[in-house]
């Protein structure tokens, strides 16, 4: 087939949706498949655009056989993202690849394939597949309208906020496939009025033979580098953003502070690090470190024995977190802030699987958090069959190549 990925992020950003985005393109090429990808420069997640991808506005990735091709537009990256900054970010991506898109449409591809966020693409992705007579596929990482009023980013009310709605149920319906990565927010398209048999499941994935349990026996890179051999680690890995909730760990912190069993390690990057760093300045039991290469990320999950997932509040259906794949197939537990009845909660308390992979807590609840913490801290037991039902989730249901088969299978089908 001849597919034509447009979005926003792309490889090589090792956090989110350019991580997958990347994968799955490699993927498709590698299986035969024509595959050219539209997309920006990498810039997440520290909100600048990374040094050899500077001073080019437009640049072509030839690809070979087995290998996308990757055409690279220009985009605005603010340094610090507030709320018309990030619709301006947005917007600037789909103007400035919309002559790389136009000119695809020569290419003639069979499916047109565009990821949400940034939904500012999906009027040109359908417009182009329209154009060409090839197949359409949204795929939605975050309902990213929904999310901006949630966060305050979008008036919750009022003609805006109609306006809004009213434009992403129009190009949402337009799309031939409407894909989500949970169940809950599969459910959450067909409520904006996409018809059930055009909805699909496409779940992140991990690679579990990449990421998978090391015992403490085997010794630990990150553990012995940093002194922590003989300390229980809760470890946040990944985006440092501001729908990650992580106001709370800080005080979460400073509550064990005066426990010498435990420490915590913060690792990754993003626009509310300068802030976190701040927060936990001087704790003498947290570790902040830089975002991991991807060859070292097996060792970084397998130095936590809890792993922490903290969320905003009502953000856990509009986000389904991308890292969370991975805490589970390194077989750790999972302490998660999320609403009752979220997919998030589903995951980690185990009601769809039927064996729990952690903890869920009320979201920006702090007692609870620290309560949770305490309770694993206190029992290995627990711990050890939490992250072994966590390592049998991700196994099970997680696997990049059953996923990515599946997604082949309903491409085929499509095109």
């Amino acid at each position: 087939m001849r597919i034509l990925i447009y979005g926003l992020n792309y490889a090589p950003e090792l956090t989110g949706i350019g991580k997958y985005t990347g994968e799955m393109a490699e993927w498709l090429a590698g299986r035969g498949h024509e595959v050219r990808v539209v997309t920006a420069p990498p810039y997440y997640p520290a909100w600048s655009i990374r040094e050899d991808y500077r001073g080019k506005a437009y640049r072509i990735e030839r690809g070979g056989v087995g290998t996308p091709t990757v055409f690279r537009a220009p985009l605005y990256v603010p340094a610090k993202p507030t709320g018309l900054k990030r619709v301006a970010h947005l917007a600037s991506f789909m103007l400035g690849s919309l002559p790389v898109m136009l000119g695809q449409a020569f290419w003639r591809p069979e499916v047109v394939f565009t990821v949400e966020p940034t939904f500012f693409c999906a009027p040109v992705a359908l417009a182009v597949a329209q154009a060409t007579g090839a197949a359409s596929w949204l795929h939605v990482q975050d309902f990213e309208v929904d999310a901006a009023f949630d966060l305050g980013l979008l008036p919750s009310r009022g003609l805006l906020h109609d306006l809004a709605l009213g434009l992403e149920r129009l190009f949402t319906r337009g799309f031939s496939r409407v894909s989500s990565i949970s169940s809950k927010m599969t459910e959450r398209a067909e409520a904006k009025g996409v018809t059930r048999e055009r909805i699909r499941l496409f779940p992140n994935w991990v690679d579990v033979g990449a990421v998978y349990p090391r015992g403490r026996a085997v010794g630990n890179l990150f553990l012995r580098e940093l002194g922590l051999e003989r300390k229980i680690v809760l470890l946040y890995s990944g985006n440092m953003g501001s729908k990650q909730g992580l106001d709370v760990l800080a005080p979460l912190a400073q509550w064990f502070e005066g426990d010498a069993r435990v420490h915590f390690i913060f690792c990754g990057d993003g626009a509310f690090r300068p802030q976190l760093e701040a927060l936990v300045a001087g704790y003498p039991n947290v570790t902040l470190l830089p975002l991991q290469p991807m060859e070292r990320l097996n060792e970084l999950l397998n130095a936590a024995d809890i792993h922490l997932l903290p969320q905003r509040a009502g953000a856990a259906d509009l986000v389904m977190p991308s890292k969370l794949t991975g805490m589970l197939s390194s077989g750790r537990p999972v302490i998660a802030t999320a609403d009752a009845g979220t997919q998030v909660a589903k995951v980690v308390e185990g009601s769809g699987a039927g064996h729990a992979c952690g903890l869920v807590v009320p979201a920006e609840d702090g007692v609870a958090l620290h309560e949770a913490v305490a309770r694993l801290v206190d029992d290995a037991a627990l711990r050890l069959r939490l992250g072994e039902n966590a390592r049998r989730y991700a196994v099970e249901h997680l696997g990049r190549d059953q996923v990515l088969e599946q997604f082949e299978r309903e491409l085929r089908e499509l095109a």
